[in-house]
């Protein structure tokens, strides 16, 4: 609803009865000069509207209606420039850190990510003295509780929100660009009949371990290096790679961890 498709829309059209007297030539034209280009999809549009009905025929409520959408068209269409301005000044700033790139380096991360990542992370390399414990602040690493022989793990709950997200937004997008992130969700989702998100958040907390020695040695991540690594040590799922490594997956703190101890 906040796009300029349905600003410009409202603007042109303000009542249901006028955007149905549009020739369906017209209408047509007006999608593809926004960018909706596909003929299905325009075409439902289309039969959507002329099945539609006015909620009111009020015509009190209907004209204070169209005077609200004008005005609250208006004012997005102000906050959108606004917010090309950040972007603008985000994207620059991002290409003049010394540290851009190394997060855009990560699989997945795109021109929304990276800038966060750089802020999450920042430039005084001796803020985190492991990995363990942006893990924790980050809330991505579970809380182990214990009382008596009792011992349970949930998830944390007192953290940064918005840091937090950023990186389960990250692993969830690292998944269609990582080949070892693609096999370790698969495996805890198909596998391990896992949840979506606890399935990305268990990748997250891997990711985190691997982005903090990036950031740490200020080196960018290389997905090939990695790779050789994991087969090197024979840490990757069996048959993934097409080796066979006879590791398997444990259960730590939550977490599932690949090892070659786990018969």
């Amino acid at each position: 609803m906040t796009s300029p498709l349905v600003g410009d829309l409202l603007e042109r059209w303000p009542t249901l009865e006028q955007l149905q007297r549009v020739h369906p030539g017209t209408l047509r034209r007006f999608f593809q000069e926004h960018n909706c280009r596909g003929e299905e999809k325009n075409a439902e549009r289309m039969a959507a509207i002329q099945q539609a009905t006015s909620a009111t025929q009020d015509q009190a409520v209907r004209e204070a209606c169209v005077l609200i959408a004008h005005s609250l068209v208006a004012m997005l269409a102000t906050l959108r420039a606004q917010i090309d301005v950040f972007d603008k000044r985000i994207a620059e700033l991002v290409a003049n850190h010394p540290d851009g790139a190394l997060f855009r380096s990560l699989p997945g991360a795109g021109d929304a990510l990276v800038p966060r990542m750089i802020v999450a992370f920042g430039t005084q390399r001796d803020r985190y003295q492991s990995a363990y414990e942006m893990q924790c602040y980050s809330g991505i690493a579970p809380v182990t509780e214990a009382s008596g022989n009792s011992q349970w793990v949930h998830f944390r709950f007192i953290c940064p929100k918005f840091l937090r997200q950023t990186f389960h937004e990250f692993a969830g997008c690292s998944i269609q660009r990582s080949e070892w992130a693609r096999a370790y969700y698969d495996h805890l989702h198909n596998d391990k009949n896992k949840s979506h998100q606890v399935a990305v958040r268990s990748l997250a907390f891997k990711w985190l371990r691997i982005i903090y020695r990036c950031w740490k040695d200020g080196k960018p991540y290389d997905e090939a290096i990695y790779m050789q690594s994991l087969r090197r040590r024979g840490s990757l799922l069996a048959g993934v790679l097409g080796t066979p490594t006879g590791v398997g997956w444990k259960s730590v703190a939550g977490f599932q961890k690949l090892s070659e101890n786990n018969a």
